[in-house]
């Protein structure tokens, strides 16, 4: 065994190899934290129709409150990941897991629309952002050398699928009980989920005394840890990357993927469905059928992440999309029929598919830096969702309909799938 190996553990070298090995746990409740997290991010879809009935809130308002914490979630991101390099990855997500019950718990006493910029702006926002998918990368850096994208891939699907699970659920008790008691339901899920993972995860694999999961002990050695200020090594990041024409295309390109699902589908596709009268629960029960497939789509795309070029990946998930939305006013109605069927299944196997491939490439192109790199990369993915959320609320109130705001995203869709292709790979590619 090398010293470097032998490093790993003050007191020795590590244990012999595990048929379980604890990589896994740590990936498992890293999962159930994401799925936590992302209840809120399911609610305004589904409250909307309530607060508007209740309070006589308009669209864009709401969407304003959503745009802040969608910008919020992955502005927070980059930093984030230097906290948790800095400060360890449970303190953070205990933390943040809070703030999410924090925000959904105490929006039940709103009289005031500027009390959404609060609870669900910022609150729910530096919460949720302090996890994000730089959590799930994180994971997935320090925890596996191979499998990375596998594990990537199973951890997006947690932190997306979480937001369409809960919709249903969500949905119902805001029309049969209240909307409060559905915003309750989501702070009770966030907090549900601490004990958990203070109890459980650990910021690197030699605290378990074990290598990352596929690492070789004969040429393993550790990344030393980081020091200093976390928010200086986030910036120096953002420096650092811009100074790459492959950022700003997978920057753009993943704006535009956020847009398209978190701003456009995740925030608007209920309110559309209403319009053309679907009942909530039929339309929000469509969107967790989007997470089932999700699922499948997110894993899958892992697995393909770990063995072909991820720029063709893109583009073929964008492509994909982009033919999607150019369609979606067309497909939707009182009543769901198989061409809606269709789209659901598609647009699911497609929602966060784009997340493995992108990750990776920032591991590709920035080294040990990819994680922050990433983050910022998330960023953009939410200044997208974010102004597309605001965007499609002011098209329906200015034309009364989406239609608009549909097909401007089939066009953004084309635009990433060109610049992805566009991203310059390095010659050497990353282990795993």
């Amino acid at each position: 065994m090398t010293a470097e190996a032998e490093a790993l553990d003050p007191a020795g070298p590590p244990s012999p190899p595990r048929r379980f090995h604890p990589a896994w746990l740590v990936a498992a409740v890293a999962f159930v934290a994401l799925l936590a997290a992302a209840g809120f991010r399911a609610a305004p879809g589904a409250l909307m129709v309530p607060l508007n009935e209740e309070f006589g809130w308009s669209t864009s308002v709401m969407s304003l409150a959503v745009s802040v914490n969608l910008l919020l979630y992955g502005l927070t991101a980059p930093f984030a990941a230097a906290l948790m390099d800095r400060f360890g990855i449970r303190q953070v997500v205990a933390a943040a897991l809070t703030l999410v019950a924090l925000g959904a718990g105490g929006s039940v006493l709103m009289t005031a629309s500027w009390q959404l910029l609060v609870f669900w702006g910022l609150l729910i926002g530096l919460g949720t952002g302090s996890m994000a998918l730089v959590f799930a990368a994180t994971i997935a850096q320090r925890w596996f050398v191979r499998r990375r994208g596998l594990v990537m891939g199973v951890l997006t699907a947690g932190s997306a699928t979480g937001q369409l699970i809960f919709l249903p659920p969500v949905a119902v008790v805001a029309e049969s009980v209240g909307w409060r008691e559905a915003s309750l339901l989501v702070a009770v899920a966030a907090l549900a989920a601490v004990p958990v993972v203070w109890i459980v995860l650990r910021d690197h694999p030699e605290d378990r005394g074990v290598l990352p999961f596929g690492a070789d002990p004969a040429t393993y050695a550790a990344p030393a840890r980081a020091t200093g200020n976390a928010a200086r090594r986030a910036l120096d990041g953002l420096v650092f990357a811009s100074r790459h024409r492959s950022f700003w295309a997978l920057a753009i390109a993943f704006a535009i993927c956020g847009a398209t699902t978190n701003g456009l589908i995740g925030i608007h596709f209920i309110p559309s469905a209403h319009d053309h009268g679907m009942p909530t629960t039929t339309a929000a029960g469509l969107l967790a059928v989007v997470g089932v497939f999700d699922i499948a789509g997110t894993v899958a795309s892992g697995w393909l992440t770990d063995k072909y070029d991820p720029r063709k990946l893109l583009v073929l998930y964008y492509g994909f999309r982009g033919v999607g939305l150019l369609l979606l006013p067309w497909l939707l109605a009182e009543t769901v029929h198989p061409s809606m069927v269709l789209f659901i299944v598609v647009y699911g196997l497609d929602w966060v598919a784009t997340v493995p491939p992108t990750a990776a490439l920032c591991r590709e192109i920035f080294g040990d830096r990819g994680t922050i790199v990433f983050g910022w990369v998330f960023a953009a993915h939410q200044i997208g969702a974010a102004l597309a959320a605001l965007g499609a609320g002011v098209i329906r109130d200015a034309f009364g309909e989406y239609t608009y705001a549909w097909w401007g995203g089939a066009a953004l869709c084309a635009i990433a799938a060109v610049l992805s292709i566009a991203v310059r790979r390095p010659h050497r590619t990353a282990a795993g």
